[in-house]
């Protein structure tokens, strides 16, 4: 029996240290002799798993994929449809964004869209992933009476864009009252959107949104 590969392992822990200089210096600044030197280690060795610094951006892309799937898909696969609902629309409305990866990151790997044909591509494939998680979790949801919707492709679309609309809008707010007040909001309005039985409410308090 072969030795397991190093790579997986190497390739992750090199687009950590280049997410913790992209979070320190901004993503402009940072580079491969940056993330050597976070590191410990020769720049070839970071440039034998990675060649160019927009090999560093798409792994950084895939890395932030992985994180936010923790958000779309908690507790990997809770049973119960309308505790799996509730952990969703939670975190989807909370702080736990702002712990996984930093705005500034994200923005800046972001904007290169407008000049990068393979980094737009892996954006695209990232919010068409996570959307279809958020349709599969209402689907599962709708299928056992926990909502009540016509059409949940498009009510997950819906839900989708206000998630990420959210999350640029409050990544500028600092005033934490604000914040939970908006936070609030939010999930209530997805609820009614939802239509969310009022069984599951009761049954589930953590669902309903504390008043």
């Amino acid at each position: 029996m072969g030795r397991k590969s190093l790579k997986p392992i190497r390739q992750k822990a090199i687009i950590k240290a280049f997410y913790a200089v992209a979070r320190k210096e901004g993503l402009e600044n940072a580079s491969i002799a940056k993330v050597a030197s976070v590191l410990d280690v020769n720049p070839s060795l970071v440039i034998h798993y990675f060649k160019t610094k927009q090999d560093l951006i798409h792994g950084l892309i895939e890395y932030i994929l992985e994180r936010y799937r923790l958000i779309y898909n908690p507790e990997n696969g809770t049973s119960n449809p309308a505790m799996r609902l509730r952990k969703v629309i939670r975190n989807l409305f909370s702080r736990k964004w702002d712990k996984l990866i930093d705005d500034g990151v994200f923005y800046s790997s972001f904007s290169l869209i407008f000049r990068d044909r393979t980094v737009k591509a892996h954006y695209k494939k990232m919010h068409d992933h996570l959307r279809q998680m958020l349709t599969d979790t209402l689907q599962e949801a709708n299928d056992n009476g926990v909502i009540e919707v016509d059409d949940v492709e498009e009510t997950a679309d819906l839900v989708f864009i206000l998630v990420e609309g959210a999350y640029y809008y409050l990544s500028m707010v600092s005033d934490k009252t604000e914040y939970d007040r908006r936070i609030e909001h939010y999930q209530r309005t997805v609820l009614t959107m939802l239509k969310v039985k009022d069984t599951f409410l009761h049954a589930e308090p953590d669902l309903a949104v504390r008043k």
